[in-house]
């Protein structure tokens, strides 16, 4: 039936006869069907058809033997498209009865109530068995013309609504599909919306740190002119005092030389007051003091300078990478000393194709995870370098907390973060996956949680021409 014709009838009823009188009118033999199409032709003044359509015919003489077979049918993919039932049926099931019994195990069946009597009034029946576009009556005696009339007309409804079936289920899956694409269409969007978000917000970060290491490299010009007056007063101070202290061996020498008078115990008595002898030993230790300060100082502006290196317009240069990252170190000095000792194992390096400050800026972001990774107990960052062959690698691992196995994936992705609010953006390692990918490079990780995380930035010595 797969062209979803149906001719199969069922038909219930207790009496042979009536079984018989149905196969007369539904599957006559050859010469009463010619009979019948000249007794409609005459009727109803049409052509005598030679090809009445066949009926397929089944009986069933209860209602319980009826709804086996219609389970059998159904089994079969054969279903009835229509069943006729006989209202009274001693012994059994009434009419009622069996259909509501057929009509659970198919509720598309067509039925047609044949009775001669009133057991039920027409409003009862129908308000009992809730189906009024599925059920009609037949009264006996019935004439023949009506009922091969009905059994065509509720064969062909019967069509009619599997064929509307198919097709509201086949719009119903176009509905299906074109609800599908236009989710997959507004969920990619969405995904548009939130990866140019993240780039802008990328942007945004990239633009502040230029920005950041532009005023760095402004700063430690500016500080490198007094650094550098204080430094060449200092060392002339230290000059002046040695001076001055010959001077002063000198009056004392003096002071000797005069003996014992009011003036000299005057003298005495200064000498005390100003306590000059601890300031003839501390003022040398000041000016010491001072003049490693400055250094120190001098010392930081440089690495302030090499850390930003926007004096070079940001062009790829060859740089040494070791230098680089000692210069971040010492950057961020003051949120390593109080959470964990720094080992370096450097390997010699061939100088680098890069653009050093944005190099510097991914080393920061590791050391710096590094620490936040550290718990109450003072742990370790090892820093370290290796050549390999075309390639470097730079190595920071830590003896922090370590990384969750469900999040080891999604810590480059923009905007991730597992620190508490307002102590993280989740750009830091995004920022740096795409410096490294810029540089045409690979940056990974490894981790064990409770015991440490290691990250690997791999860089080529030389740049592709592309870059």
């Amino acid at each position: 039936m797969s062209d979803l014709t149906n001719r199969r009838i069922l038909l219930i009823d207790d009496m042979p006869t009536i079984h018989e009188d149905f196969r007369k009118i539904l599957a006559p033999a050859k010469a009463q069907n010619t009979e019948l199409d000249e007794m409609e032709g005459l009727l109803f003044g049409e052509q005598i058809k030679n090809d009445r359509p066949v009926f397929e015919l089944d009986s069933a003489y209860g209602g319980e033997e009826g709804l086996g077979l219609l389970k059998r049918a159904l089994q079969a993919s054969k279903p009835y498209a229509l069943a006729f039932v006989d209202m009274r049926m001693p012994g059994g099931w009434d009419g009622a009865q069996t259909i509501e019994h057929l009509w659970e195990e198919d509720p598309l069946l067509q039925v047609v109530v044949c009775t001669a009597y009133s057991d039920y009034s027409w409003d009862e029946l129908l308000d009992r068995l809730q189906a009024h576009d599925r059920l009609l009556i037949l009264k006996k005696p019935f004439d023949n013309i009506e009922v091969q009339q009905m059994a065509s007309t509720l064969l062909t409804k019967w069509e009619m609504t599997q064929r509307a079936s198919l097709k509201m289920h086949q719009l119903e899956q176009r509905v299906e599909r074109r609800t599908q694409q236009l989710t997959q269409a507004s969920e990619a969007l969405q995904q548009e919306i939130e990866e140019r978000k993240q780039l802008e917000s990328q942007l945004v970060q990239s633009e502040k740190l230029a920005s950041l290491g532009q005023m760095a490299a402004g700063v430690a010009h500016e500080i490198n002119n007094p650094i550098g007056f204080v430094s060449s007063n200092l060392g002339t101070l230290g000059g002046y005092f040695q001076q001055l202290l010959a001077m002063l061996d000198a009056y004392r020498e003096a002071e000797l030389m005069l003996g014992a008078n009011e003036t000299t115990g005057r003298l005495q008595r200064l000498r005390e007051q100003t306590e000059l002898e601890f300031l003839m030993e501390d003022i040398p230790i000041l000016i010491k003091e001072s003049k490693d300060g400055i250094g120190r100082v001098a010392h930081i502006v440089k690495d302030l300078k090499d850390f930003s290196r926007v004096d070079n317009a940001q062009q790829w240069q060859l740089a040494d990478l070791q230098q680089g990252i000692d210069s971040t170190l010492n950057i961020v000095a003051s949120e390593l000393k109080h959470k964990a000792d720094v080992v370096k194992r450097y390997q010699p390096l061939p100088p680098v194709e890069c653009l050093p400050s944005q190099i510097n800026q991914v080393i920061m972001n590791l050391v710096l995870n590094a620490v936040q990774a550290m718990g109450p107990e003072r742990g370790t960052i090892t820093l370290g370098t290796v050549h390999q062959g075309a390639w470097v690698c730079i190595d920071v691992a830590d003896t922090g907390a370590g990384i969750a196995p469900e999040n080891i994936k999604k810590i480059f992705d923009p905007f991730f973060t597992t620190k508490p609010v307002g102590q993280g953006t989740g750009l830091g390692l995004s920022l740096s996956y795409g410096i490294v990918k810029k540089h045409g490079g690979e940056i990974s990780v490894s981790s064990q949680v409770g015991v440490g995380t290691t990250f690997r930035v791999q860089l080529p010595v030389k740049q592709s021409a592309t870059l």
